[in-house]
């Protein structure tokens, strides 16, 4: 099912029982939406974890924004503290070079949070966790994206266990009617034990690790989108006319060249 189908038979079945949009939203991956900071005017990715009621932090300006695009009444809202605020800022901007040397355009959004350990200014104490967002479109048919959650625990002096989370939605499909499409998810987790200075330090160890997970699952996908799908319509149009599967193979091509333009 294309994942435009797919997030509109979500909002139908909140429109009929809005009660279940919070368990719905939570439990069921849905490409990722974006808005506006009004006072930075830069695109910001929306998930759960910067969300509160029916507005989004925006990571440049900490503030929550509406669907309306204006910031809403944020006093109880959750931010985090001081300290985790600079390192989220340092973060967001460490992400925005990784997204313009891999996707070459596109949106990226990082936010982090305190954790029960504690103050993550303090010495010897993690105290935080995070999700990193990635989302590529090309032509407003086609999606790319990349929902990374972590964990960060102690494990020694100076070293701690990552544990990330990785969800890719990929959607590839064209406005023709009659085009080939295909889309679905992706989730992996993974954790590893790296040494690390200081607070900073930490968003270098988790973009190491999320630049190899991403590797790895574009590997896969594109293993099992091009080269099972093309073994699937081989047997099953192999007595076809040349013409038809001249048109698959066309197919296929033109999902491949917007795969690797993601």
């Amino acid at each position: 099912m294309p994942q435009g189908n797919h997030v509109r038979n979500n909002a139908e079945v909140v429109h009929m029982d809005p009660e279940l949009a919070g368990d719905l939203l939570a439990s069921v991956d849905a490409p990722l939406k974006s808005l506006k900071c009004p006072k930075s005017g830069k695109t910001f990715l929306c998930c759960d974890y910067n969300r509160d009621g029916d507005s989004y932090r925006s990571p440049f300006s900490n503030q929550y924004v509406d669907a309306a695009g204006s910031f809403g009444d944020d006093g109880d809202a959750p931010k985090p503290s001081e300290h985790l605020r600079e390192l989220e800022l340092f973060a967001n901007d460490s992400f925005d070079i990784y997204r313009d040397l891999y996707y070459e355009g596109g949106v990226s959004s990082v936010y982090l949070w305190d954790n029960e350990d504690g103050d993550a200014s303090i010495d010897g104490k993690i105290g935080f966790d995070g999700v990193v967002l990635l989302k590529k479109t090309v032509d407003e048919s086609s999606s790319w994206d990349s929902i990374h959650v972590f964990e960060i625990e102690s494990v020694s002096a100076g070293t701690s266990a990552y544990r990330l989370t990785s969800t890719i939605l990929l959607d590839l499909s064209e406005a023709n009617k009659d085009s080939t499409y295909l889309s679905g998810n992706l989730t992996r987790q993974t954790e590893r034990e790296i040494t690390y200075k200081d607070s900073a330090s930490h968003v270098a160890n988790i973009g190491s690790l999320i630049e190899d997970v991403e590797t790895q699952m574009r590997n896969m996908l594109q293993e099992v989108y091009f080269g099972k799908t093309m073994d699937v319509l081989t047997d099953v149009r192999s007595l076809d006319a040349l013409e038809d599967r001249q048109a698959d193979r066309k197919r296929q091509e033109n999902l491949i060249q917007r795969f690797e333009s993601l």
